[in-house]
């Protein structure tokens, strides 16, 4: 940008004689950064580079030559953990305490401004913090006191609404008013401040947008800081949105004389959906006029071949300051790329690869499994829960433990049966249907005092509540009804349009990812269908509404358990797998588990091994940036961040074919691989799949499916002719027997021979029951 770079052979800056010990562990590049004079400057730091080493020290060095005292730095960092790390690395390179200097996060540095000057800042000496939950509540207050109708102005969109005016400093008089709906958005958004100043309480981007305009109204105060503040060191720059940045400005004005040490890598920019601007470094190196602009790309994580794939690849960008990674290592492994055929193929894949590398002697939990979108989890978790593997999703829940996904399945479960009192209360009143928590507590006491259930006791509920209780119980009959005869996938359709999950979610700004993992949810039903050996066409009636002898009448095959055989539908047996998916298996806190998170989750973080999943156009780069080359030089950003977890081993995959969203999806390979340079390479699979001689159509990308539930099926080949003997299970009408789980019981009905021999078994409080013979455990009681 016209600044001149300081390369590994600059000579540190002249000054004071410094402590060998603090300097002495530095490279050429991190001891120009630290001993910089006191002038605004930019440290391009590298992933891997030492950045946080450099900052610590650079502070230390300040301090322990003499140039600013410890209430004289301040120090910005985006964490709270880098905050608290900083501090204790700080602790031990110093001989004094440093609890009273001020480095932390943009908004608790904010608070603690406001703390100190809360009567200019027109605040309560005691004003209290809303967390984002307080403050969705805090908004639909107002909305419900103006008499607004929630479902056209939905109280968490609002509130990001005004979030995202006052990062962009803007109060409600500033509001641009397009249309009749803005102008209400503005009012709502001036109740809103007005209701938070009556009560004495601020929102995090009110922290942000206050304190800034506390130095912008108040001059001496401005100045005040400023002389206070001669040094101001900015961690994560790249991360800062307009109104930090201006923030900044406002305490350490460009030409002010102040010493601005602005540390960051645009290369690692990741956050523009939050409001995050790469081009504030670009602004900041002009507006300063920065003279020194250091470059960190010494890396010390990672291999050259590595290196040499992230530097390929980012060149790409046009609009960056520009720097090259290298390592002293060596070259190391070469970048593994594999295609599969299917998305359950390259988690089997994967799967297969980090046992290797386990049985290596590497620790599971220095092996990475990441991923664009929290929906693509799903194939991988089952891949590893059935292979026994412990996993653990960093960042985020486990697919069936996912919030969005325990609401639908909580549906599911009262289609398959309605006085299932748990999945009620989860869903009664999400979405919202005007069933508060009186109303609940009114049910939940008739229920006791009858011994019915809830979905039993409506009626005993008056009011607008009771007709509001009476319409969801109607609901759930409603898809009871309209359900039967209907595939597991056509069941969840419906009951995700009829529940109102969708639109719920598609009135949430933040609500894609969540719809995806809903579609997400089907395509997982269909899986489980294939894998246990249903037909594709196979129906789901509620279990209570099944016996053996309906099978051949509705097309279903009706499946015995695998561990009680009692034979239940097939959507009792999803929902059954979905509860053991969700409860067994999970890592525990400190255990040796393999690593599954978002991109955007790792970064920071670090692995012996990593695998990028799912490189295909449309998922990584994600769809909704190939219009926009923006977004898609972000999307590369993502894709560089990914490749520079890796220590020691990289993997690259792709598949021909993926269940997404709730549809089969042909895919071309990401554009990433062509940019990445051959020589860091080795393909592990044919390179023609996608586009030469050996691309399978899509009937044979499912024939070929090594290991895929979703594999084609094939007709099977003739029985050998060796006659199989039936069971000698000693049962008859009227025996008296014992089950594990179900205890005493006695045999109504057997029907069927052999290996397909069924016993109807009344188990007294537990009911009736169809047993596969060849599965359940029954033991004859003399």
């Amino acid at each position: 940008m016209g600044s001149p770079s300081i390369n590994e052979t600059a000579p540190a800056a002249a000054g004071p004689a410094v402590p060998n010990a603090l300097l002495r562990h530095l490279n050429p590049e991190q001891l120009a950064a630290v001993t910089l004079p006191a002038q605004p400057a930019l440290i391009l730091a590298g992933a891997g580079s030492g950045k946080t080493r450099v900052l610590t020290t650079r502070i230390a060095w300040l301090l322990q030559t003499g140039q600013v005292s410890p209430g004289g730095l301040l120090a910005v960092t985006f964490t709270n953990k880098a905050a608290k790390e900083m501090m204790a690395r700080l602790s031990a390179l110093l001989p004094l305490s440093v609890r009273g200097m001020w480095i932390g996060t943009f908004h608790g540095l904010c608070n603690r401004l406001l703390r100190a000057h809360w009567k200019q800042a027109g605040l309560p000496s005691g004003f209290q913090i809303l967390d984002a939950a307080d403050s969705v509540s805090a908004v639909k207050r107002v909305i419900k006191a103006m008499k607004l109708d929630e479902e056209r102005f939905v109280p968490k969109q609002v509130s990001w609404f005004i979030a995202a005016c006052k990062e962009e400093g803007k109060r409600p008089a500033d509001v641009e008013q397009r249309d009749p709906h803005t102008r209400q958005l503005a009012l709502i958004y001036q109740a809103y401040e007005e209701q938070c100043q009556r009560e004495g309480v601020v929102d995090f981007a009110e922290l942000m947008l206050r304190s800034y305009e506390l130095l912008r109204d108040h001059e001496a105060l401005a100045v005040h800081y400023r002389q206070r503040f001669r040094h101001v060191l900015v961690d994560e720059f790249q991360d800062t949105n307009r109104l930090q940045y201006a923030w900044l400005k406002m305490l350490a004005p460009p030409g002010g004389g102040q010493s601005v040490f602005a540390v960051g890598d645009d290369d690692q920019s990741i956050y523009g959906f939050r409001g995050a601007r790469v081009g504030n470094m670009a602004d900041f190196e002009r507006e300063y006029r920065v003279q020194s602009v250091v470059k960190l790309e010494h890396n010390y994580r990672s291999y050259g071949n590595i290196l040499d794939a992230a530097n390929g690849l980012i060149a790409r960008n046009s609009r960056r300051l520009g720097k090259n990674l290298r390592t002293e290592a060596g070259p190391g492994e070469p970048v593994r790329v594999h295609e599969s055929v299917s998305d359950h193929a390259e988690a089997q894949w994967i799967v297969e690869e980090a046992q290797l590398l386990h049985r290596g002697g590497l620790p599971r939990s220095e092996i990475a499994i990441l991923y664009r979108s929290n929906a693509q989890s799903r194939v991988l978790e089952s891949a590893l829960f059935n292979a026994g593997i412990p996993y653990r999703v960093y960042g985020g829940l486990r697919f069936f433990e996912r919030a969005e996904v325990k609401h639908a399945l909580a549906y599911l479960r009262l289609v398959e049966n309605p006085h299932d009192d748990t999945s009620f209360l989860r869903v009664v009143n999400f979405p919202a249907r005007g069933i508060g928590a009186r109303s609940i507590e009114q049910l939940t006491d008739a229920a006791r005092a009858s011994g019915r259930s809830l979905h039993q006791s409506v009626g005993a509920v008056t009011g607008r509540a009771g007709t509001n209780l009476a319409a969801f119980n109607d609901l759930i009959l409603r898809l009871r009804e309209r359900t039967k005869g209907l595939t597991l996938r056509e069941i969840i359709s419906r009951m995700l349009d009829a529940s109102g999950l969708l639109d719920f979610y598609r009135a949430d700004k933040d609500g894609q990812e969540r719809i995806e993992n809903l579609e997400e949810l089907v395509n997982a039903a269909e899986a489980f269908v294939t894998q246990e050996g249903f037909g594709k066409e196979v129906v789901a009636l509620p279990v209570d509404e099944l016996r053996p002898e309906d099978a051949p009448a509705i097309g279903a095959e009706l499946l015995p358990d695998a561990e009680t055989g009692e034979i239940v539908s097939p959507l009792a047996a999803f929902l059954n797998h979905a509860s053991l998916e969700a409860g067994d298996n999970q890592a525990q806190a400190g255990s040796d588990a393999i690593q599954l998170m978002t991109v955007h989750s790792a970064k920071g973080l670090e692995f012996d091994a990593v695998f990028i999943t799912g490189l295909e156009e449309g998922l990584f780069p994600h769809e909704n940036s190939l219009s926009d080359a923006d977004g898609l030089e972000e999307e590369r950003r993502l894709m560089y961040v990914a490749i520079t977890r890796a220590r020691k081993r990289l993997y690259l995959s792709f598949s021909q074919t993926r269940l997404l969203h709730g549809q089969t999806r042909y895919n071309v390979k990401s554009r990433f691989f062509d940019e990445l340079p051959e020589g860091a390479l080795k393909w592990i699979t044919p390179r023609t799949g996608f586009q030469g001689a050996m691309a399978f159509t899509p009937r044979q990308a499912w024939q070929q499916a090594a290991g895929s539930p979703f594999q084609a099926r094939k007709e099977p080949a003739p029985p050998p002719l060796v006659p199989k003997a039936a069971p000698s299970h000693g049962l008859s009408v009227g025996k008296a027997v014992f089950h594990n789980r179900f205890g005493e019981g006695v045999v109504v009905t057997l029907e069927g021979s052999g290996e397909d021999t069924r016993a109807e078994v009344n188990f007294g409080r537990h009911g009736r029951k169809w047993l596969a013979l060849s599965v359940a455990k029954l033991t004859p009681i003399d």
